[in-house]
């Protein structure tokens, strides 16, 4: 201090404690709150699991259907060109017309078209696939897969689900969950109209000499308790509570949309199976009479019957048709994995 030559100085150390009783629970309901959200990204981490999978799968099957559907143009493609050899040969000869020969080459520039749009479907499928399983884009001549005939396609779809089965899908469980979050809010809502009891404690420690700061008699100490409840706040209190309360709602309505999407979902996809099921078995029937029809026009071009170029008709009726059972059979095999997503991967 000014006029003052001697100095004195201590050394003190100050510890302060403060506690809130939650005697009403509240604290307790805001961690429950929180924990209700962190279960629901569970949900949402698995969602993503079962949705990645149904992307590989039905992209990998895509795959294999546009393989065999390109091996099965360029048979085609390799008939028409035969063909249109042959009515260009047959034109210079007189015996068919020129119409008859530009018919053939729009089909063969068609059949080639269709060749070219095959092949760049193909791609980009490749492209998709090798995106989905963390492969890069530049590798994927080197995916491997298996042809179409290697694939079991038998009807494995069941006659009935039980509609229980949509409790185990990941947005179900999360619409659920955040309706007992939405719950626990409104409790929060509640418990903030009452006060809050905090504990408090005070220990000081101060002396001129460090070897006795800690000491009892250099120390003070306090502990109270205070009940704390704000006084110009309760409009805002009870505007939160409505406001919790339309969330419940809202939350309600969504958790009751989801059930009901879910259902919905499941019965499409076990619809859409099973006429694709009766379509694919329809036109593997039909397929069989094209092999009989074509096996019995072979034999007639054998005798004499018929000319080549009828023969090459029937081929290509064949192929078209082969054609048609592969993509059905690709169709069935999706309808099979969107069954598996709308069932929560329970199937």
């Amino acid at each position: 201090m000014p006029g003052m030559t001697d100095t004195a100085g201590a050394f003190a150390l100050p510890g302060i404690v403060n506690y809130e009783a939650d005697i009403f629970l509240k604290n307790r309901d805001k961690t429950k709150s929180v924990q209700k959200q962190y279960q629901a990204s569970f949900d949402d981490e698995r969602a993503v699991y079962i949705s990645i999978a149904s992307a590989v799968g039905t992209t990998y099957f895509n795959v294999v259907r546009l393989d065999e559907a390109i091996r099965l143009q360029e048979e085609i493609n390799k008939q028409r060109q035969e063909i249109y050899d042959l009515m260009l040969l047959s034109n210079r000869e007189g015996l068919v017309s020129t119409a008859d020969t530009i018919k053939a080459n729009k089909a063969l520039i068609k059949g080639q078209c269709d060749l070219i749009e095959l092949c760049k479907q193909r791609e980009k499928a490749l492209n998709q696939l090798a995106v989905l399983i963390g492969e890069s884009p530049e590798n994927i001549a080197s995916l491997k897969r298996t042809t179409l005939d290697e694939l079991i396609v038998a009807n494995r779809i069941p006659a009935q689900i039980s509609s229980e089965i949509i409790e185990n899908r990941p947005d179900y469980l999360k619409a659920a969950k955040m309706v007992e979050k939405a719950g626990i809010d409104i409790r929060i809502a509640k418990k903030e109209f009452l006060p809050t009891i905090n504990l408090s404690g005070l220990a000081f420690f101060n002396s001129t000499n460090f070897g006795s700061l800690f000491t009892t008699r250099n120390m003070l100490w306090s502990l109270g308790g205070a009940a704390l409840l704000p006084v110009f706040t309760g409009g805002q209190r009870l505007a939160n509570l409505r406001l919790k309360k339309a969330q419940y709602e809202r939350v309600l309505q969504t958790y009751l949309k989801t059930n009901l999407e879910a259902i919905q979902e499941v019965n499409d996809a076990m619809v859409s199976a099973r006429m694709d099921w009766d379509k694919l078995t329809q036109t593997i029937e039909q397929q069989e009479l094209e092999k009989k029809d074509y096996n019995y026009n072979e034999m007639k071009y054998k005798e004499g019957t018929i000319s080549k170029l009828d023969l090459i008709q029937f081929k290509e009726n064949l192929l078209s048709i082969n054609q048609l059972v592969a993509q059905q059979k690709v169709e069935y095999l999706v309808d099979y994995i969107g069954l598996y997503k709308a069932c929560g991967a329970q199937i």
